[in-house]
Formats: structure tokens, sequence, C-alpha cells
């Protein structure tokens, strides 16, 4: 019997931002409730949660009284997801201090609030009347006119790890503009949240490059914090700005997110929780196809269907292959918003059951060569090679080169990508 999930109406909701500060120590303080919870469950579904073992780059600029922006005139690029250890934001902490001055702010895709799933307008923020330039709508990258008066830019959101989550390359394209008008550039390190240590799936194609969401050559799981791709960037993709990275304290490769004692804050509306982002690298490569990938529902990256699939034979067959670390159950939604919104879907939950185990891009080909052998061409998965950055892919799947085979032939460039990446790390 398949598990069917109404319409949600838990869609998180615009906030004031005059509530930024408030409201996000309450979410922390939330979350550690629930983490002491979990903490007395016993079995493999419980992830032990710790108290703050690490200090994320926004802490340690303020432990060393924000001594690197002495005297600057900052633009600072962040969205919700710029908390410190206590679920403090950015912008009320640098409004506090008295050694800068904070003259803009830039919003990233989603906003600075983090909830807008369409283009962002630009305006003013109504807490501190700043300027708030989007990097989302009109433009792509900061304009001549909005860097005026900044010689510092500061970058600190949340990454998530995965090459088409845009992030990282609203960051590559300040630092070019940084370089292009002499603009220090500034990186506040947070923690890779699916730790630094997944490393999977095709080095980008040269066709895909230069792409909102393949900007430049990385493997779809890239194993690096921000502030290690700033210096990947910086060097080997030939931006040389004037690059600082602000190093976080206590981090080591090997962590996830939920071992951090850091505050979980939403760094886009879809990516609500840990397991979401787990995921998202393996299996948001079907997001360009006819497939929705839970969008509008309450689980979003978790649920995956459409009208025309079988989610019943999917999950069986999903299961029998026996993939490591995943179970699938039949799964019936209504999208609220996104692809096939108000239609009925059948399709999959993903259930994470051990993400130590887990080789997240071998699931996600694995999924996607099952929905073509289950579906055939209603399955439209020659769009997926924007996203895996692969475009020789779909063609594999179509003729049957086995799962194994088409991720054999990607070993080549990654261990190349590898050997290079090793240069830029900062943490054990």
């Amino acid at each position: 019997m398949s598990l069917v999930l109404q319409k949600s109406s838990l869609a998180q909701t615009s906030e004031v931002a005059e509530h930024w500060p408030r409201r996000i120590v309450s979410s922390a303080v939330a979350l550690a409730c629930c983490a002491v919870l979990l903490s007395c469950v016993s079995g493999d579904g419980a992830y032990p949660s710790r108290r703050p073992v690490v200090k994320a780059g926004l802490d340690v600029l303020a432990e060393q009284k924000y001594r690197l922006l002495k005297g600057r005139r900052v633009g600072l690029i962040c969205n919700y997801s710029a908390v410190n250890s206590r679920g403090e934001h950015i912008i009320s902490l640098f409004r506090r201090q008295g050694v800068f001055d904070l003259v803009a702010l830039f919003s990233p895709e989603h906003g600075l609030k983090s909830d807008v799933e369409a283009r962002v307008p630009s305006g003013l923020h109504s807490e501190t009347g700043l300027r708030v330039y989007s990097l989302y709508g009109e433009t792509l990258r900061p304009t001549e006119e909005s860097l005026k008066g900044i010689d510092t830019l500061v970058f600190d959101i949340q990454d998530i790890g995965a090459r088409f989550y845009t992030y990282i390359s609203t960051m590559a394209i300040c630092m070019e503009e940084a370089a292009k008008h002499g603009i220090r550039f500034v990186v506040l390190d947070r923690p890779n949240p699916i730790t630094g240590k997944t490393v999977e799936g095709p080095v980008l194609e040269k066709d895909y490059e230069g792409r909102f969401i393949s900007y430049f050559p990385l493997p779809v799981a890239h194993g690096m914090t921000v502030g290690e791709l700033a210096r990947m960037f910086n060097k080997e993709f030939g931006i040389r700005c004037n690059l600082r990275v602000v190093r976080m304290r206590g981090w080591r490769r090997r962590m996830w997110f939920d071992e951090t004692g850091l505050p979980w804050v939403n760094p886009s509306p879809n990516i609500r929780n840990l397991v979401a982002a787990t995921l998202y690298p393996g299996f948001g490569i079907i997001e360009r196809t006819n497939v929705s990938v839970g969008r509008g529902t309450f689980a979003p990256f978790e649920l995956y269907g459409a009208p025309w699939m079988d989610g019943k034979k999917l999950a069986e067959q999903m299961n029998r292959i026996g993939l490591p670390g995943l179970q699938f159950t039949p799964a019936e939604f209504t999208p609220e918003k996104s692809a096939f919104a108000g239609e009925k879907c059948s399709g999959v939950r993903i259930v994470l059951t051990d993400r130590g185990k887990l080789e997240c891009l071998r699931a996600g080909l694995t999924f996607l060569d099952t929905i073509y052998r289950l579906h055939g061409d209603a399955f439209e998965i020659e769009r997926i090679g924007p996203m895996i950055g692969d475009p020789k892919v779909p063609d594999k799947i179509k003729t049957g080169v086995p799962v194994g085979k088409i991720i054999s032939d990607w070993q080549p460039r990654l261990r190349r990508f590898m050997t290079r990446r090793e240069r830029y790390l900062l943490y054990p």
C-alpha cells in the first residue's frame, strides 16, 4: 500500500527582516531542544548532536574584533543562513560593531531571507535602510554602480556541497568583479554540511562551463568548504582577486553538520534539513527532467514522482537493487507549486537509513537508470545533461551501459581533480 501525502500547508513562510535575530535564536533554541531529545533515542536512525564544537568564520572574525575589516567600507553578500554559533545574524552583528562601515547588502538566489523561488528584485533593507542589490534579478553580478564606495566584499552563505547549488557561482562571479575593481574579497568560512570527504560524480565537461548552475569544472559533489573553493577558484581559474579566508575553528572533514553544534538555518526554501542536503547531489540531478523533486510538498528532495510514474514498481525495483544506506517507500503526493503543481503524482519517498554508507551519485544514477527501464521515453532523461555535467550520460543509459561503467569512465578526470583540490584544503 502506498503512502498518501496530502498537500502541505507547512511551506516555509517569509519572516520580517526586523525579527531575524530573535527568530533565529528561537529556532536555534528549538533545534537544541530537539537535539537533546534525539540524543536520548537509541537506534540507527538517530544521529548524535553535540554542544557547539565548531566556530564558523563569522565567530572567528568577531573574536578577532573584526581586525581584518578595520576602517573598511564593506559590501556584504549574505542570506538568512549567515548566523554565528549563537544564532545571531551577520547583519545585526555588523551593525553593532564600530570598526568598519557596512554600506551595502547583496542577496543571492532566493533573496536575503532565503525564501523566494523566483527572480529577486533589488530594494531597501527595512531594518538598516541599506540598499539590497539582488544578484538573482536583472543581473547575476554586482554592477559598477552597486560597488561604488566599497573597498571590501564579505561573503557569508551556507553552501551544501553540490556543484549546481548556485551560491558558489555567485561567490565566483563576485570574486571576478572584486578583481576587476580592485576590491578585497573576504570569505567567512562555513562547514560543508555533508562532510568534506564526499567527492563524487563527473567533473563538469567544458560545454557546460560558465552557466549559473555550472560555473567552473567541479565534480557534482566537491567535498570542499566555500573558503576552500574560493582559494581554488582564485588560483586555478585565474580570478586573482585580493582574497582573504577567515577559517573555522574545530571543523574536521569527517564532520556532518549535526556534529558541529552550529544551528541549522535553511539555506534555501527547499533544503529544509540535513537529509535533503545529503540526498541533493545525487538525486537533484533529476530536477530538470519531467519528474517532481517534491517542491511544493513538505519533503522536497525526499519525494520524487510524476503523474506518469508507477511509484509502487519503482520502489520495489529500487529496494530489490539494495543501494547501501537507502530505502524507498511508494508515495502519492500533489505538489502545490513547481513541476506538476495541482496534479497527483505517483512516486517514492527516499528514506536515508545510513548516511555513512551512501554513495550518492551511484544511487542517483541508479535511480535514473531504473526510472528509464520502467518508463522508457515517458521519462525525459536527456534533460539531465547540464545538472550532471556529462552530456553522454543520457545516451549511455538509453543504450544500456551499466551504471558501474558510467561511473568508471568518470574516474580519470576525477582523480586529476582530487590532486588539484588537495592544494586548497584548509582542514584535516
